[in-house]
C-alpha cells in the first residue's frame, strides 16, 4: 500500500496539474497570450478594413455625383441641340417659299416705309439712303438671302444691314429687317434678333411680315426669360391678327408660358 500510494498520486497529477495547476495556469497563460496576438492580428486588419472601406463608400458617392453632373450637361446639350434643330427647321421652312415669294409680298404689302408712322429719326435714315433702283435693290436682297441659304449667318446679317442703310425706302427694306431678325437668331445673338424683329413693326408697321416678326420677337423674349414681355406681345398678336398663322402660334405659346 505504501509502494502504491505513490504511484496513484503520481497517475493523479496531470489531471489535476491539468485543470487547477501551475501547468494549467500555464497554459491558460498561453491561450490568453494566443488570444491578445490574434486578437491584435484581427483588430488591425479589421482597422485597415474599415479605413479601405469608408474611402470606397466616398469613391462610390463622388463618381455617383459625378455621373449626376454628367448627365445634366448631356441633358442640356440635347435641349440645346434641340432648339437649335428646331430654329433651323423653322429657318428652312420660311426659305422654302424662295426670295420671289418674300419679295412679291414685299411688294403687295406697300411696306409702310416713309410714312407718317416712322419717328423723325427714322425719317432722317432713310433719307440718306440711295435713290430708288428697283433692279439694283432686288439684286442686294437677293443676295443677301442667297447668304441665308448657304447658312452663312453671320454675312447675311451683315449684307442685310448693309441693305437697309443703303436702301431704307426699298419695297424690300420690311423683309430685309424680318429676315436680320431671323438671321441674327440662328446664329444666337438673342439681342440683336430682338431689336430687329421689333423694328419691323415700328418702321414698317403696315408691312405684312409684322405679325411674324411680333411673333418671333416674344419667341427671343422667352430664350431670355422674359416671360412677362413675351407674354404681352403673344397678346398684342392674337388681339391684333387674328385668324393669322402667327396667332395661331402665339395661342399655343401662351398656354405653354402660363
Amino acid at each position: 500500500m505504501v509502494l502504491s500510494l505513490p504511484l496513484a498520486a503520481l497517475a493523479q497529477v496531470p489531471v489535476q496539474d491539468g485543470s487547477t495547476g501551475n501547468g494549467g495556469g500555464n497554459s491558460n497563460a498561453g491561450y490568453g497570450t494566443s488570444g491578445a496576438y490574434a486578437g491584435g492580428g484581427v483588430q488591425t486588419p479589421s482597422t485597415a478594413q474599415g479605413m479601405l472601406f469608408s474611402q470606397l463608400q466616398q469613391m462610390q458617392q463622388d463618381i455617383a455625383q459625378l455621373r449626376g453632373m454628367l448627365e445634366e450637361q448631356q441633358n442640356d446639350i440635347q435641349r440645346l441641340k434641340k432648339e437649335s434643330l428646331e430654329r433651323y427647321q423653322d429657318l428652312d421652312k420660311r426659305l422654302s417659299s424662295g426670295p420671289a415669294t418674300q419679295n412679291s409680298q414685299a411688294a403687295g404689302a406697300s411696306n409702310g416705309a416713309g410714312g407718317a408712322s416712322v419717328g423723325a429719326g427714322e425719317a432722317g435714315q432713310q433719307a440718306s439712303g440711295e435713290p430708288a433702283d428697283p433692279a439694283k435693290e432686288k439684286l442686294f436682297y437677293d443676295a443677301a438671302f442667297d447668304l441665308i441659304k448657304a447658312k452663312d449667318f453671320d454675312k447675311a446679317s451683315q449684307a442685310f444691314a448693309a441693305f437697309l442703310r443703303r436702301y431704307p425706302n426699298s419695297q424690300y427694306a420690311g423683309n430685309a429687317q424680318y429676315w436680320l431678325g431671323e438671321v441674327n437668331l440662328a446664329k444666337g445673338d438673342l439681342q440683336g434678333a430682338s431689336q430687329a424683329f421689333a423694328k419691323v413693326s415700328q418702321a414698317y408697321p403696315q408691312h405684312s411680315k409684322v405679325p411674324d416678326s411680333l411673333y418671333k420677337l416674344a419667341d427671343v423674349e422667352i430664350r431670355m426669360g422674359n416671360n412677362d414681355k413675351a407674354k404681352s406681345t403673344l397678346q398684342q398678336v392674337i388681339a391684333q391678327y387674328p385668324g393669322t398663322s402667327a396667332a395661331q402660334l402665339a395661342q399655343r405659346d401662351l398656354q405653354r408660358i402660363r
